[in-house]
C-alpha cells in the first residue's frame, strides 16, 4: 500500500499543474485573440453584416492601398538599413575604441528606448523645421527668403527620424555581442598584419551577425507598424499602411476598409517575423 502511494503522489502532484496555462491563455485569448477575430469578421462584412468579399479585393486594387503599401515597405527598410549602418558604427566604436565617457554616452543612447517617439520628431522640427534652427540661421546668414533645408516634410524625414529612434534597438545587442568576442584574435590578426577594415570584417563581424539580425529584425517590424512619427511630422503625401488605417476608421469612419487594411498589416508582420525566425534558423541565431 505504501508503496502505491508513492508512485501514484507524483502524478497527484502534476495534475494541478497543467491548469497553469488556463489564466494566461484565457488572457490571451480575451485581449489579443477576440479584438483578432473581430478585425478579420468585420474586414469581410460590410456595416449592415453582410458578408461583402468584392470589398476586400477592391481594397487590394486600390490606388490609395498601394501607394501606402509602397511607402511602408520604402520607409521600413530604408529606416532598417539605416538602423543597422548607425549601430554597427556606434557599437564598433563604443565597443572597440575605448575613450572617456563612453560608458556614459552608451547609457544616453540607451534612453532613446523609454522616451516616446512623438519626443525625438519634437526635436526635429525644432531644429530642421521649416522655421527651425537650421533654417532661420541660414536664412539669417545668406539673405535667403524661403527654408534652404525641407527634408523634413518628406519620406527621408520621416525615415532619418525613425533610424535616430530604433538605433539604439540594433546598438544594445551589438554590444553585448561584442562583449563576448575574443580579443586575443583581435590582437593576433593585429600583429600578424591585418589592417583594421580586414579584423571588423573576419573576426568581428562573424560575431555580430546574430545581433544584427535581431537588432534588424525588431527594427524592420516597429517600423512597419510606426505611427506616431508618421502623423506627427505630417510628410506631405507620406501615407503608410498604419495611418491609412488611422484616416480610414477615425476620419472617414469606413471601418470595413479600415479593418481589410488592418489585417493586411497583420499579415505582413506576421509574414516578416515568420522571415526572421527562418534567417535565425538557418544562420544559427
Amino acid at each position: 500500500m505504501a508503496d502505491a502511494a508513492v508512485l501514484h503522489a507524483p502524478m497527484t502532484r502534476k495534475v494541478p499543474g497543467r491548469f497553469w496555462i488556463v489564466p494566461p491563455a484565457a488572457l490571451l485569448a480575451l485581449l489579443f485573440f477576440y479584438p483578432l477575430v473581430l478585425i478579420v469578421q468585420q474586414a469581410f462584412t460590410d456595416d449592415s453584416g453582410m458578408a461583402n468579399v468584392a470589398e476586400f479585393v477592391r481594397v487590394l486594387h486600390a490606388r490609395f492601398f498601394l501607394n501606402a503599401l509602397i511607402n511602408t515597405i520604402t520607409i521600413s527598410v530604408a529606416a532598417t538599413a539605416g538602423c543597422l549602418i548607425v549601430g554597427l558604427v556606434l557599437g564598433l566604436i563604443l565597443a572597440f575604441v575605448p575613450f572617456p565617457g563612453s560608458g556614459v554616452i552608451a547609457r544616453l543612447i540607451d534612453t532613446f528606448i523609454a522616451l516616446p517617439t512623438f519626443l525625438v520628431t519634437l526635436a526635429f522640427t525644432f531644429l530642421y523645421g521649416s522655421a527651425g534652427m537650421l533654417n532661420a540661421g541660414l536664412m539669417e546668414i545668406f539673405s535667403l527668403q524661403a527654408p534652404p533645408v525641407d527634408f523634413l516634410y518628406s519620406t527621408w524625414g520621416v525615415v532619418l527620424a525613425e533610424v535616430t529612434v530604433y538605433s539604439p534597438f540594433v546598438l544594445r545587442p551589438l554590444l553585448a555581442a561584442f562583449s563576448l568576442v575574443d580579443r586575443g584574435q583581435i590582437e593576433a590578426a593585429s600583429v600578424l598584419g591585418a589592417r583594421p577594415f580586414r579584423i571588423v570584417r573576419q573576426v568581428i563581424l562573424p560575431a555580430a551577425v546574430p545581433a544584427l539580425i535581431a537588432g534588424g529584425s525588431l527594427c524592420l517590424l516597429l517600423t512597419v507598424n510606426e505611427f506616431g512619427i508618421v502623423l506627427f511630422i505630417g510628410a506631405k503625401g507620406v501615407i503608410t499602411l498604419p495611418l491609412l488605417i488611422y484616416s480610414k476608421a477615425i476620419q472617414e469612419s469606413a471601418y470595413q476598409v479600415a479593418c481589410i487594411i488592418a489585417v493586411i498589416n497583420i499579415a505582413l508582420s506576421l509574414g516578416l517575423f515568420g522571415l526572421y525566425r527562418f534567417a535565425a534558423g538557418r544562420l544559427g541565431a
